[in-house]
């Protein structure tokens, strides 16, 4: 990892410098200086590769995106909870500014446009560099198409102040240049083993590919043949060696697991914490909890903002199932005598040192878990019962639930997964993706299963900033603000 650290930090400098659009991203182009100037050997693209995945594991981060809209957390006493949380989002309120995501796009744009004349020593090396920013881009474009819709699709590098000025490309047809960007990596990828489980990988690859594959089944209404292909890429990831913990207290405490397949990197005292910091509750917010030894808290708000809770609707999952072995790490009820006070999001509960708690958990980006339950969706989805019910299963039983005994039509037993996923995908960045998803795919409806949406006519995908639209006049606003 001190490799890793130190790669990051010079390009991170060369980043500084680097790309973009202007006009389409409010950011000064200048990649023509790393262009011209930077890469003069092979030497030179690791680096810069390494250095993209600081903003892979920003976007990875991005709780605002993946968590805040969902049902998941309600304000702490110590609120953290932006806008989105509330759905109050419009043309000038909670809107998004893109400029980091095409700043990576163009990053990855200009690595491919400059290794092809290199001749490498070793053709592998080159293969493995070529593929792993196939699949920064491609799961950039991915956080884009969840979040906005509708998004610019730029594939050249920009190696001059001529910007284009891209419009707003289709959802599908986003989501064709993520495939192919994946299966190109898939096929440039050297091994299918886990070299390193903090940078991108054959089955990192194809966990992204199965989980873009049920986006644009459910989403974008593209028909069984997606539903399929995620099948297929999950299968080739169950295929690389990964394994379920026997212990689920272990899943998000203890880095580059079996269970993992790719992680954003986080130690302490480094430059950002990761999201959890915001949930972590600090000793003044704690001090009277009658089972305050239970609870991990931290000594300052420094370390911990007691700014998220559990919401009701999160732990209503757990009802009922007086064997999951999941709930004890994954929330604590903290006392005041015998009366619960407040609900705490654990999941990620950071490492103790001896001056205080830090938030710096990995956060997991893709975990075997969750590959069985997109399988299980998928099935579902093609009205594969048997099949859907087996991966769901491999989820149950692990988590100490035993097999499922519900009903076994194809509403019930997705909204079986939906529900699964809640519990066990908790507070990892996934819930309003799947809320999205699963709105589409018809198993619940958004405005009603979200408190804060109930009565509301918010999108579900967010709008564009002022700032973006006014650098580029051929971009138009998110349909519905």
């Amino acid at each position: 990892m001190k490799k890793i650290h130190k790669a990051t930090t010079i390009a991170a400098l060369i980043l500084a410098s680097l790309t973009g659009c202007q006009k389409l991203l409010d950011v000064t182009p200048q990649s023509q200086i790393t262009g011209q100037v930077y890469f003069k050997n092979e030497g030179d693209f690791e680096p810069f590769v390494i250095g993209n995945y600081t903003s892979i594991r920003a976007f990875a981060n991005s709780i605002t995106y993946g968590t805040e809209r969902s049902e998941e957390l309600i304000q702490g006493p110590n609120s953290r909870l932006s806008t989105a949380w509330s759905q109050i989002l419009s043309n000038t309120t909670g809107t998004i500014n893109y400029n980091g995501q095409y700043k990576a796009i163009g990053s990855c744009n200009l690595l491919l446009d400059k290794i092809e004349p290199f001749n490498f020593s070793n053709p592998a090396t080159k293969n493995r560099l070529k593929a792993e920013t196939l699949c920064q881009r491609a799961y950039t474009y991915f956080f884009l198409v969840r979040v906005v819709g509708d998004t610019p699709l730029m594939l050249t590098a920009v190696n001059d102040d001529n910007v284009p000025l891209l419009p707003r490309s289709k959802a599908a047809d986003v989501l064709k240049q993520i495939f192919a960007d994946l299966d190109q990596a898939t096929s440039l990828f050297p091994e299918k083993t886990y070299a390193n489980k903090y940078r991108f990988s054959y089955g990192a690859a194809q966990a992204l590919k199965a989980e873009a594959k049920l986006w644009s089944a459910k989403v974008t209404e593209s028909g069984a043949a997606d539903y399929n292909d995620a099948i297929t890429a999950a299968a080739a990831v169950e295929a690389t060696g990964v394994s379920l913990l026997t212990n689920f207290k272990d899943v998000t405490t203890t880095r580059a697991n079996a269970e993992v397949i790719m992680s954003a990197y986080y130690q302490r005292d480094e430059t950002g914490a990761n999201y959890a910091l915001n949930a972590l509750p600090f000793y003044q917010t704690v001090q009277a909890a009658s089972n305050l030894d239970s609870i991990p808290y931290t000594l300052t708000s420094v370390n911990g903002q007691s700014g998220y809770e559990v919401s009701l609707k999160s732990r209503q999952l757990f009802s009922g199932l007086p064997n999951d072995k999941r709930k004890p790490y994954t929330f604590i009820t903290e006392r005041q005598g015998t009366t619960p006070k407040h609900y705490w999001a654990i999941k990620l509960p950071g490492n103790k040192y001896t001056d205080d708690r830090i938030s710096d958990n990995d956060i997991i980006m893709w975990r075997l878990a969750d590959i069985y339950l997109i399988e299980a969706e998928a099935y579902a989805a093609i009205s594969n019962t048997g099949k859907a019910i087996e991966y769901l299963n491999k989820v149950r039983v692990r988590a100490g639930n035993g097999n499922y005994a519900g009903n076994t039509d194809k509403a019930t037993l997705e909204r079986a997964i939906f529900d699964e996923r809640g519990r066990e995908m908790f507070f990892e960045n996934k819930r309003w993706y799947d809320i999205v998803r699963f709105h589409f795919g018809g198993t619940i409806n958004a405005y009603t299963y979200v408190p804060n949406l109930v009565g509301k006519t918010t999108p579900l995908f967010w709008p564009l900033s002022a700032t973006v639209l006014a650098a580029n006049k051929n971009l138009t606003q998110t349909p519905g603000y």
